[in-house]
């Protein structure tokens, strides 16, 4: 079981990381879910958490995207259902139906790419697909959220009669508008709309002569608005009938509503699992924009990440336009415990960091910044001591709150755990806590704990280098320039460079001097021969980077003379081959020359076949020489020629194809040209012929044409104008 706790999510900045998965969602319901992210609690759920991520990542490659998952949350319809005698809104029916209509949707592709997405599929499989719901609602609401006219017999029938009364109501108010403006009665705007209701404008004055109900006048009197008596009346019937309407609308909700209610559980399950996606594609979205990719999962306890990027300081860099470095981390039984050591403000404490929140990220569903060839395994325990802890609630000192987290790790360690601390054993004398710090490492050394911790005493760095399964490291630091390089360095200690950084602080030398004589001189040559190393060490690094470049271009160089000469010493055995070939033919092409000669001179048909049986008998001889290899080679070779002259055919074929659909559009715009009028002594040729000869002569429809060798006749229609004759 895995058990990791919010301490650990909180020193890592996991909720940083939830908190911008969450503003990748779309749905509410959704962004709620990803504020809760925490590691799952068994490997098989991890593993399974991850491929829905990678799946749901993949599906940008494919060309049929997985639908929208986008859907208005039913909180308030749920809590309705749940109780009795409760009628939902039909906006409510609206929601239900399209929840509804997206589950089924992601069933039903799911369900016909469950090669693609197992895992995806997986997770949908356990709800129920089915279209009773969206059939039942969709028979009474429209897509627009409205009731259906024939929803029931007597809605539509009522709509009808409503439909009616108010075109009854428009034709009297309109007869009315019509006589009483031609008597004078009315002011100049003739109508108003008071309470939703059309009314005349009636000048005061004549407000006895309109009979109608009074609805009111303007403010300052001069205009009384009056309903006519005739519309008066159909209002009452149109009221009538629309309160009958509303209780009709009423019953049929209430009998959907009952219909509805026992879908409640399925409704519940289709929420969670539209908000499930959401959380899904989030990840997915978030993975995208950090390069994050689903490393190899061992079943060995190891953590090798390669190019690995502390996803929020890459969000942060990314935004600024600098760069993040990446680091590369070793963890496996044979190296569990590293010690990081090097100047402050050089990058320990981030990649202490980066290790935790990406296994936090790994073991949370979630793909990570790292390089493809990067392994990685999960562990049931991820424990940290990193930052100022003082307790102010409980009154303890930073070492003493320390000490106490210390306590709990050395309980809780085991070789399924990881942890990670940063400045181990400060807050106390550097020789006690250095010296209790030291029998901490031990123990957690002795549960085969894995862990990386950073530190400045020289008693863990050279621990590190006495235990077999424990290893230094050093964040790099040029000592000339005194700025960090943001590079682990795996295999050696590192210095703090606690001089060289006050100097570079503008500390007076003076001081700084001072200080140096009341360190002991051992100690101080001793950080002294670690920073030389360092520099050395450097200054071997950069040599052998640009070795390394230059090897890569060599081989890459290499490569290609390599694949040029291939290629030429092909060209050259295809040629022989060829040249070897052409001179078989033509030596037996002489011989059957020579031989038809002969029969030709002396008619021995009996000698003309001994020759050719003794022709035949000479080759098979030659082929009996080959092995079978060179049979099996030439036969290759054969083939390989036959592919490449097919190859050609095929080109010249396509060519050819081009040519005849270019030729016919020619031939087409040729046809629709009007043709040119022949004469006699015109020079002409017959259409689809390349002859072009003289008309001699024009005679019923037939032309006779002369080519210098021979004449013909051919019809006058046939014949295409190359040149007219030339007038004297």
């Amino acid at each position: 079981m895995i058990k990791i706790t919010e301490k650990s999510l909180a020193d890592l900045e996991f909720p940083v990381v939830r908190e911008q998965i969450s503003k990748l969602c779309v749905t509410d319901p959704g962004k709620a879910k990803a504020l809760e992210i925490k590691p799952f609690k068994t490997y098989k759920k991890t593993y399974f958490g991850l491929h829905q991520t990678n799946e749901y990542v993949s599906s940008k490659l494919q060309e049929t995207p997985i639908p929208n998952h986008g859907f208005d949350q039913i909180n308030n319809e749920l809590k309705l259902l749940n109780i009795e005698e409760t009628i939902l809104e039909v906006s409510g029916f609206r929601k239900i139906a399209t929840l509804s209509e997206t589950v089924n949707t992601h069933l039903r592709y799911f369900h016909k790419f469950q090669q693609i997405y197992p895992n995806l599929h997986q997770t949908v499989s356990e709800v129920e697909y089915t279209t009773v719901l969206i059939d039942q609602i969709n028979k009474i609401v429209d897509r627009f959220g409205e009731i259906k006219d024939d929803a029931s017999p007597l809605l539509q029938s009522l709509r009808r009669k409503i439909n009616s009364v108010k075109g009854q109501i428009n034709g009297s108010f309109n007869s009315a508008l019509s006589t009483y403006s031609s008597y004078g009665y009315l002011d100049d705007i003739r109508e108003s709309v008071v309470e939703n209701v059309r009314v005349l404008a009636v000048k005061a004055m004549y407000r006895r002569k309109v009979k109608g109900g009074i609805m009111g006048s303007s403010k300052t009197g001069s205009i009384v608005f009056i309903q006519p008596e005739s519309t008066f009346q159909y209002t009452r019937e149109l009221n009538n009938l629309q309160y009958e309407e509303k209780e009709e609308v009423n019953r049929i909700l209430k009998e959907l509503t009952e219909f509805v209610r026992p879908f409640r559980e399925l409704l519940i399950q289709y929420q969670k699992l539209l908000t499930k996606i959401d959380v899904i594609a989030a990840k997915a979205k978030y993975a995208e924009k950090i390069n994050g990719i689903l490393p190899t999962i061992t079943a060995d306890q190891e953590v090798q990440l390669k190019e690995a990027y502390h996803p929020l300081l890459l969000i942060s860099n990314n935004k600024k336009g600098n760069k993040t470095y990446p680091q590369d981390i070793d963890l496996s039984k044979d190296n569990r415990i590293v010690v990081i050591s090097g100047p402050n403000a050089g990058g320990k404490s981030i990649t202490l960091k980066t290790v935790g929140l990406l296994q936090l990220m790994l073991q949370s569903g979630i793909l990570i910044p790292v390089h493809e060839f990067s392994r990685v395994s999960f562990f049931n325990r991820i424990l940290t001591d990193i930052g100022d802890n003082q307790s102010i609630e409980n009154h303890l000192s930073t070492y003493s709150y320390r000490l106490k987290n210390m306590n709990y790790f050395l309980r809780k360690c085991d070789d399924k755990t990881l942890f990670l601390i940063d400045e181990f054993g400060t807050g106390s004398d550097p020789e006690l806590g250095g010296a209790l710090a030291e029998t901490f490492l031990e123990v957690f050394y002795e549960k085969e704990s894995f862990g990386i911790l950073t530190t400045h005493y020289a008693n863990l760095k050279k621990l590190a280098s006495e235990l077999p399964n424990m290893s230094n490291a050093n964040m790099l630091f040029d000592s000339r320039s005194l700025e960090p390089m943001f590079k682990l360095r795996v295999g050696e200690a590192g210095s703090s460079f606690t001089f060289e950084v006050a100097q570079k602080n503008g500390i007076p030398y003076s001081l700084i001097n001072r200080s140096k004589k009341k360190v002991e001189r051992g100690k101080i040559r001793f950080d002294r021969s670690i920073a030389k190393l360092q520099q050395e060490r450097s200054k071997l690094q950069k040599t052998t980077d640009s070795l390394k470049q230059k090897e890569q271009k060599a081989a890459v160089q290499k490569d290609k003379l390599e694949e040029t000469n291939a290629r030429i010493q092909q060209k050259l055995e295809d040629y022989q081959e060829l040249f070897d070939t052409n001179q078989r033919m033509i030596y037996l092409g002489q011989k059957v020359n020579d031989i038809s000669e002969k029969f030709f001179a002396n008619n021995n048909k009996k000698e003309l076949i001994g020759e050719f049986l003794k022709m035949v008998a000479i080759e098979n001889s030659k082929r009996k020489k080959q092995n079978a290899k060179q049979r099996k080679a030439e036969k290759a070779r054969e083939e390989k020629i036959k592919a490449e002259a097919e190859k050609k055919v095929e080109v010249i074929r396509q060519k050819k194809k081009e040519e005849k659909k270019k030729e016919e559009i020619e031939a087409k715009k040729e046809a629709n040209k009007p043709k040119a009028k022949v004469k006699l002594g015109d020079r002409v040729r017959l259409e689809d012929s390349r002859s072009v000869g003289t008309l001699d002569k024009i005679e019923k429809g037939k032309a006779t044409v002369n080519y210098g060798m021979f004449t013909t006749q051919v019809d006058i229609e046939k014949l295409e104008l190359v040149q007219a004759m030339k007038k004297s």
